[in-house]
């Protein structure tokens, strides 16, 4: 039945944005990472006109997530059997999704670099720029750290599962390393999306869980920063 009052329309309105957060995990993440952007850019104190221009984007991917929303339940009501149209009404309205998705962090990108990466290079200047002995060093103990640790779980092989991800610990043993003599913020960013990817490719195949995704990153970085620290303090 169609609301006859406002207060039932908006209940209506508030009811589906909770099935949309209920049942979708995307619009959950969505809606952390829309949380965690507009604190960062009140603690960065962007300009209002800026933050007129996040609030928009935000509210396009939450539009477009809702719309994917109905469009995959409206469909699943029609049908339930593998359709030819189904499937692209699904494909179509998570690829809306996608491109506001890509528009957003544009458009995050954009606004909140110009704050965000004057902090950033000082960090990396506070650390300093690693020696290239260093950096051989720091990648050599990243991969005997990984090898003991999964000899002495007992699980997995060199290559292949265990305690501990040797590929994404290698991967973003090497962005740190990239990032630290480059002292750039945008490369550190494209090397660390590349580390990110190498891992992921390990939970797409099954080879590693995120747990020891998660572990492998903490190690490559953590051991790649201490041996940079350790010569540059005592070298």
């Amino acid at each position: 039945m169609k609301p006859s009052r406002f207060i039932d329309s908006l209940n209506c309105a508030i009811d589906g944005v909770l099935y949309a957060a209920r049942t979708q995990k995307h619009m959950r993440y969505h809606f952390l990472g829309a949380a965690a952007v507009l604190l960062i850019a009140l603690f960065l104190k962007v300009s209002a006109v800026e933050f007129i221009l996040l609030a928009i984007s935000i509210s396009f991917v939450l539009f477009a997530e809702m719309m994917n929303t109905a469009v995959e339940a409206a469909v699943d009501m029609v049908t339930t059997e593998f359709h030819p149209l189904a499937k692209a009404a699904k494909d179509v309205a998570a690829g809306s999704v996608l491109l506001s998705v890509i528009g957003a962090v544009v458009t995050g990108y954009l606004i909140l670099s110009a704050y965000i990466f004057p902090l950033y290079k000082e960090l990396l200047a506070m650390i300093g720029n690693p020696s290239e002995l260093a950096s051989v060093v720091s990648l050599l103990v990243v991969v005997i750290a990984a090898v003991l640790l999964k000899a002495l779980s007992g699980q997995g092989t060199p290559l292949h599962g265990g305690f501990i991800s040797g590929h994404a610990a290698i991967a973003f043993s090497i962005a740190t390393t990239v990032t630290l003599n480059t002292q750039d913020p945008l490369t550190s960013i494209l090397v660390i999306a590349l580390a990110i990817m190498v891992s992921h490719s390990r939970l797409l195949m099954h080879i590693h869980t995120m747990r020891e995704l998660l572990l492998g990153a903490l190690a490559g970085c953590s051991v790649t920063l201490a041996v940079t620290l350790l010569f540059r303090y005592f070298g």
